[in-house]
């Protein structure tokens, strides 16, 4: 055992993992390296791209930010486990309007868009952009990102006001 690690413990998409990491490690290497999970990516290692961005006991992480010692006993969610076996909704919307291309930047547009339509059921135009604003991505000059998220946010109310995925009411007919 190297002198420099710790066991960490973690439920890393609903499954609960041990690693021997280096203390200095950060979150999003252990992730990639120890964890091998690929979800995470090394961006720009100052928390301002987003590529890093995980779930941590449900608060939304920049994992380059964070110590991998520091997410010991946490509850770890990456990209990879934000579906089961299909697509949520908003990850349909991405795939439907376009809004990634070579998905470094999926991880922060999907965590920050999902906490904002939990918190906001109908958003703007505007609080979607802010919303994803400590997101960078290079490839869809985010107006398809906006497209998808709004078309999200629209399902998920009409999926809530009673009316199915497809429009129609889910209520008794006459």
């Amino acid at each position: 055992m190297n002198p420099g690690s710790d066991l960490i413990a973690l439920t890393l998409n609903g499954v609960r993992r041990d690693a021997m990491v280096d203390r200095r490690k950060l979150l999003v290497e252990a992730l990639r390296e120890d964890f091998v999970t690929t979800g995470p990516k090394v961006g720009c290692a100052t928390g301002d791209c987003g590529a890093c961005t995980v779930l941590m006991d449900g608060d939304i992480r920049k994992s380059c930010l964070e110590l991998a010692v520091a997410a010991n006993g946490s509850v770890v969610t990456t990209l990879e486990g934000i579906a089961g076996d299909q697509l949520t909704p908003l990850q349909e919307a991405f795939w439907d309007e376009y809004a990634f291309q070579c998905g470094f930047c999926l991880s922060g547009m999907l965590f920050s868009a999902q906490d904002l339509i939990d918190r906001v059921p109908n958003p703007t135009d505007h609080e979607i952009r802010t919303a994803i604003s400590g997101n960078l991505c290079r490839c869809t000059g985010y107006d398809t990102i906006v497209n998808a998220i709004r078309r999200a946010a629209s399902e998920n109310t009409a999926t809530s006001e009673g009316e199915t995925e497809d429009g129609k009411s889910a209520g008794p007919s006459s």
